[in-house]
């Protein structure tokens, strides 16, 4: 997912990567939907039917019952809906943490493609077949999710490597399934929560991040673009990305060094390997922020199966074909806004600051909407975070969006998700630790707020003070 909130002709905009999914027609639109409608209704019929059985033994139905039949029911709609599934799984402050739990199958635990079908796409790619290529190639994936599935192998020089292969007609699978969702988010726009989101614009994202990820070239150039942006600061050191092969690396295979590490979400592991919880979190949280604030490309789906631990206690992250973009420009506009929230607590500064990245469309007065910005952004400062609830934050969220006609730009959805990753292994690894009060992240937090007062006194000298 390449996005840029749009700030001018300077803005660096991605190509209109939806293009690669093929058109489709009515009836085709008609048919998926039938299909979708036909596997949902099988869904409440499973539930339904051990429901029932449930109640003739004395036993009222569970919430892993109903996350197990939508998580069930899911899988079988298709790919399409197996990567909204793994939304689900990494977002535990979102939704429930039983369905997050249940959704976790979908990460990297889906039924793989036939092995035949698999070897002829990897030799229509890269024109010899893997036994070929490769000294050794492991026929089952350690890995199969929506997009692709990853097998083992071993060059020929000796180096160990991990082959991610695309599934077979993975495209005609995918376009009907998008155009579905795009006519359901017009609908959901009817409503504030999802007028708030963005729900067309997220489709849209939705959309542009599964056709990056069907060229993993792009992947593979962004993989190495993130890295160097993020390698010459302070954090360079604390995270790292797999070699990539080019020689054999097509739109379809990519070929990496095999790292051995674990998932950060393994907590008896972390800690058993003598890993720093508090240290891995911080990790994670300033890289985040560092290539945000100021790379202006940060890595958009941190789940736990593409963040893992190496045996040096470094992070190494996986699967780059999600990202989010920030030009120059709202970069500056999100260092003040960080600042006004957190640091200053200017809320009318925060107000003009969020009008400028075009979230709000009817602000009203400038001491009405700094009113509604405090009550939601509260709960961020006083509440510990393991009691924080997400509902009724939410539920004001909606408020002052149903207010002042307010829409989150899409990045700041995306990143707003990657703290909500950071957030669950804080719980997992530190849940003692309070990021803000920790010294590194607040002198990094210091010296956004001298960048943002910096940026503030040169926009008054060039306009005359």
């Amino acid at each position: 997912m390449q996005n840029s909130v749009d700030d001018g002709p300077s803005a660096a905009q991605p190509t209109d990567l939806r293009a690669q999914l093929p058109r489709v027609s009515t009836m085709a639109e008609i048919s998926r939907f039938g299909t979708a409608t036909a596997h949902a209704a099988a869904g409440v019929g499973r539930f339904v039917l051990h429901t029932v059985g449930d109640a003739v033994h004395g036993k009222p139905p569970t919430a892993q019952r109903v996350a197990h039949e939508i998580r069930s029911t899911f899988e079988h709609l298709g790919p399409t809906y197996v990567k909204l599934g793994q939304l689900i799984a990494s977002s535990p402050g979102v939704f429930s943490e039983t369905l997050s739990n249940e959704f976790e199958s979908l990460l990297d635990r889906v039924s793989p493609a036939d092995p035949a079908l698999i070897r002829a796409l990897f030799i229509e790619e890269i024109g010899r077949p893997p036994e070929e290529v490769f000294a050794a190639f492991d026929v089952v994936p350690i890995a199969s999710a929506s997009i692709a599935q990853v097998h083992t192998a071993t060059l020929h020089s000796g180096e160990e490597v991990v082959v991610k292969i695309q599934r077979p007609g993975i495209t005609d699978r995918l376009a009907p399934d998008v155009a579905l969702l795009e006519r359901v988010a017009g609908l959901a726009e009817i409503s504030e929560y999802g007028r708030m989101l963005s729900a067309r614009h997220v489709v849209e994202d939705f959309a542009d991040g599964l056709a990056a990820e069907l060229d993993f070239r792009n992947e593979a150039n962004t993989m190495r673009e993130w890295y160097e942006c993020l390698r010459p600061g302070p954090f360079g050191d604390r995270v790292r990305v797999p070699k990539v092969y080019d020689d054999f690396t097509t739109s379809r295979v990519l070929t990496m060094e095999r790292i051995y590490a674990i998932r950060i979400d393994d907590a008896t592991a972390v800690r058993a390997a003598g890993h720093d919880g508090v240290a891995l979190c911080r990790n994670l949280l300033l890289s985040l922020l560092e290539s945000a604030f100021h790379g202006g490309l940060f890595h958009g789906d941190l789940h736990a199966g593409n963040v893992l631990v190496d045996a040096d206690g470094t992070l190494v992250l996986l699967d780059f074909g999600i990202v989010g973009r920030f030009t120059k420009r709202t970069r500056r506009i999100l260092r003040q806004l960080v600042v006004d929230l957190l640091v200053r607590g200017d809320y009318e500064s925060a107000g003009r600051a969020i009008f400028l990245l075009g979230a709000v469309h009817k602000p009203g007065s400038t001491s009405e909407g700094a009113d509604d910005i405090r009550k939601v952004t509260m709960p961020l400062s006083t509440t510990d975070l393991g009691s924080m609830s997400y509902t009724d934050l939410g539920r004001q969220l909606a408020a002052v969006a149903k207010a002042h006609d307010a829409r989150l730009p899409r990045e700041l959805v995306l990143v707003g998700k990657q703290l909500l990753y950071v957030e669950k292994y804080m719980k997992l690894l530190a849940p003692r630790w309070k990021a803000m009060s920790d010294k590194e992240i607040y002198a990094y937090m210091a010296g956004i707020m001298k960048e943002a007062e910096r940026d503030r006194r040169a926009d008054r000298d060039r306009l005359g003070g």
